[in-house]
């Protein structure tokens, strides 16, 4: 059997396991090691295994990876999330939709502090859902924008996913932030567009809500600075050039407690929590790493990522043609597995084919950001939809999908802003050079 065709064979078993609920990243290990071994040797393919799991725990670039999810989890534990939602509901609540646009507004500034969409999504529910529900918001309206908003959770930095990115790629992790910046607020302001749409054309799924004095709106602001200082402190170093991901990450994570301490606002109970998730999440983000890895050596073997990017290179199709198939692809793998599981799987083929194609890599970082944003709220494995369900007991399924993907356009929306005008990504991280 050629090299080639036990890649393919090893890629469809990959996406058998993984529809069988197999974890991704022990899935990705297994396979990649056996077809390896299939194709060089066992004993390089062991060797192969040893030195990829080392080298992915042992990696200091990916530490970077538990301390910004340290800095979102002790920003939960704190309470910052709620402080941020009351905020934004003293300004907005009165407006028609006001608490899911205060929802939205929240949703950005957590993301800010995080780095995680099931976790900003998560965090969004248990805060906003109860207030909306408070107010009689139609159900479809209240758990689509809470499961749309965690989506900004990996397109505002911090975002593992760009880390991610920017380590298989070896691009810059501190461009791939700043070139967030700019598409992850356009995304908000098209997301509170819907709603003000969806609002004005139906009025009673978002009715208004009490109008707040300027003094309850002022007392108010005490979690919205606490998320500037921490977003000015980490963006600001890194812009600026006084640190690097990791240290601005270590930084973070540092002033996030330090002004958790100050405000009275961490308990130890809630201290140890966040210790707690921190290392859930991040050993579950390592594992796919290291998953990933093997199994892209396992590709590079087989020769596949060099066959396709020699194939399309060939093709007489328009640069912009052959990357809307792209996009296709990633939109319709985003709705079927996890956003990191698919970036990790895809990068090793799609990654040498737009660099070919001469796309920008910056901009092609947060576009599969984007399209991995819209998988994340669609059915049928739309994982935001599933945690905002976790929370929202009483709401079917079917009636979170529904409302999510009136702010899908809104995504849509942003991603042919940035195909028509790509200087929205790449004008902040051109500033850093």
């Amino acid at each position: 059997m050629s090299p080639s065709m036990t890649g393919i064979i090893g890629f469809a078993v990959l996406i058998i396991l993984m529809f069988l609920r197999m974890p991704v990243g022990f899935v990705m290990a297994i396979v990649g090691y056996l077809g390896f071994g299939y194709v060089v040797s066992w004993s390089a393919a062991s060797n192969l295994l040893v030195r990829d799991l080392y080298s992915t725990f042992s990696s200091y670039s990916l530490t970077v990876i538990p301390l910004f999810v340290l800095m979102g989890q002790v920003a939960f534990h704190s309470g910052i999330s709620g402080r941020l939602f009351n905020a934004a509901h003293k300004f907005f609540g009165h407006l028609p939709g006001g608490l899911a646009i205060a929802t939205i507004g929240a949703c950005a500034g957590f993301s800010a502090v995080c780095g995680s969409t099931s976790a900003t999504a998560a965090t969004m529910a248990s805060v906003a859902l109860p207030e909306m529900k408070k107010y009689k918001y139609d159900p479809a309206l209240a758990t689509g924008v809470v499961a749309a908003g965690g989506s900004l959770g990996i397109l505002i930095p911090p975002s593992t996913i760009f880390i991610i990115y920017g380590i298989m790629t070896e691009q810059s992790i501190g461009e791939l932030f700043m070139a967030g910046v700019i598409p992850g607020i356009l995304l908000s302001c098209f997301f509170i567009l819907s709603i003000l749409l969806w609002t004005y054309f139906r009025p009673e799924v978002g009715p208004r809500g009490p109008k707040s004095t300027w003094i309850e709106k002022f007392k108010s602001l005490s979690g919205l600075i606490e998320t500037l200082l921490l977003f000015v402190l980490v963006m600001g170093g890194l812009f600026a050039g006084f640190f690097t991901p990791t240290e601005a990450a270590g930084v973070g994570a540092f002033g996030t407690i330090i002004i958790a301490l100050i405000g009275r606002n961490l308990t130890w109970k809630g201290f140890k929590n966040a210790l707690y998730d921190t290392t859930r999440i991040s050993c579950m983000i390592f594992v796919v790493v290291a998953g990933a890895t093997v199994f892209g050596h396992f590709l590079a073997v087989t020769r596949i990522p060099a066959d396709i990017g020699t194939f399309v290179s060939e093709l007489q199709f328009h640069p912009m043609i052959i990357m809307g198939f792209i996009i296709l692809i990633y939109l319709f793998l985003g709705c079927l597995m996890d956003s990191l599981a698919m970036i990790m799987l895809t990068i090793p083929i799609i990654y040498p084919v737009v660099l070919t194609m001469g796309f920008d890599p910056i901009w092609f970082g947060v576009m599969i950001v984007i399209v991995a944003e819209m998988g994340v709220i669609t059915p049928p494995v739309g994982i935001n939809a599933y945690v905002v369900a976790g929370v929202a007991r009483d709401v079917p399924l079917h009636i979170i999908f529904k409302g999510s993907l009136h702010m899908l356009y809104a995504m849509i929306a942003l991603a042919v802003l940035m195909v028509i005008f790509p200087k929205i990504v790449t004008f902040l991280p051109q500033l850093l050079k």
